[in-house]
């Protein structure tokens, strides 16, 4: 038996905006009940908002975006955003894990990964919606001692799914 590549977990650099967009429109096509947005309103936007988005994020001390990567493969990312509204709260977006790497510990790495940022960046809490129905993702949240916070709300207008909001106090 082949032996796979052990996964690993970095921030993108500016230069990896292209690596980016591919890998966000992968998981919008892969779970698109499980992100707010859409493949078709993402996959509409000019390479200069993929470019500022990666770029800006680099920048920032209130956004962290991850990628990770089993060999040179590119296998998952997320985003951790401290809230302008709520500046000692982080939120988790855009966390998704490539099938071929799922059951490999790489939405661990992520989520550790994230929330090491947040304690960094001095939060008191992290928040998050997991997809209502989304076990795995669910019990990954709980193991990280996430629980429930509030009632289900709609994924997006339109959508009958629906989020769970699940906070982590730090």
């Amino acid at each position: 038996m082949e032996k796979l590549p052990a996964i690993s977990v970095r921030p993108f650099r500016a230069d990896e905006w292209r690596s980016y967009r591919e890998l966000r429109l992968r998981a919008l096509a892969d779970s698109p009940e499980a992100f707010c947005s859409t493949f078709e309103a993402e996959a509409a936007k000019p390479d200069e908002h993929w470019s500022e988005r990666v770029a800006s994020s680099v920048k920032s001390e209130s956004q962290l975006l991850l990628v990770a990567e089993s060999g040179t493969e590119r296998v998952g990312l997320a985003l951790g955003v401290l809230d302008p509204a709520e500046p000692e709260t982080a939120r988790v977006f855009q966390m998704w894990v490539a099938p071929e790497a799922r059951g490999r510990g790489c939405a661990t790495l992520l989520l550790d990964a994230l929330l090491t940022w947040a304690r960094g960046a001095k939060a008191k809490a992290v928040a998050l919606g997991v997809t209502c129905g989304n076990s795995s993702a669910q019990r990954l949240y709980e193991r990280a001692g996430f629980t429930p916070h509030g009632t289900p709300e709609p994924l997006r207008p339109g959508s009958p799914e629906s989020v769970q909001p699940m906070t982590l106090v730090l």
